[in-house]
């Protein structure tokens, strides 16, 4: 479902639950020994997801690492992403030749808790939610707010090695798409620097989507 929200350059695994052959490499088990079952199977499926969606590249299996925040450590010349959540787990990878950095995230379509959106949102954006509501009532915009934020940062992270905070980035939506307007100094890609990253979103099968990519510098010329 998410794929068609990323280019074609990207590789997509979806899962829709735990399967039994989603096992994990000694090395990637340690990284999750005190976390409860449920995380554990999140953990394996993600990066079987992962392996699946390398090894259209070509890219032979290895174990998929964590880094101090959290984030997947991708095999040299590999940018990607993962995301999962209540019955549904899936990854995307490319060439870093194609595109810069990917980021994606899928969330239940739901309320997001008022305590939740008032750390994410900013005043304008919380007023932009409203009007959307107005317009479209049937979507959760506060929970795709939340979903495309999660995306951003996943974009971003790769590129800067930093954290982006919430409030350091404002959305706007349009219908499938949105951008993310960055409040503090972007990174700088050959020379230019970033001020916002597009994305595209959906709502579909009980699922919000959102996905974020930036294409290759080589790519883009």
């Amino acid at each position: 479902m998410i794929e068609t929200l990323l280019p074609g350059a990207a590789a997509v695994v979806e899962a829709f639950g735990d399967p039994a052959e989603a096992a994990l490499y000694p090395q990637e088990h340690e990284q999750v020994k005190l976390a409860v079952d449920r995380r554990v199977r999140e953990f394996a499926t993600v990066r079987h997801c992962a392996r699946r969606a390398l090894a259209q590249l070509g890219v032979p299996p290895a174990p998929i690492l964590s880094d101090e925040h959290g984030a997947p450590r991708w095999p040299e010349g590999i940018v990607g992403s993962m995301t999962h959540t209540h019955g549904y787990r899936a990854a995307a990878v490319a060439q870093a030749t194609d595109l810069a950095t990917l980021g994606m995230d899928a969330e239940p379509h739901e309320p997001l808790p008022a305590e939740i959106l008032a750390m994410v949102g900013l005043p304008d954006e919380l007023r932009h939610l409203e009007d959307l509501a107005v317009g479209t009532p049937a979507v959760y915009w506060d929970r795709l707010l939340f979903s495309a934020k999660e995306a951003v940062y996943k974009a971003w992270y790769p590129l800067t090695g930093a954290w982006l905070d919430f409030e350091e980035a404002s959305i706007r939506f349009t219908p499938g798409t949105f951008f993310a307007r960055l409040l503090v100094p972007g990174p700088v890609l050959a020379g230019t620097r970033l001020t916002g990253f597009a994305g595209r979103w959906k709502v579909e099968e009980g699922f919000v989507f959102a996905a974020v990519s930036v294409p290759a510098v080589e790519a883009a010329a």
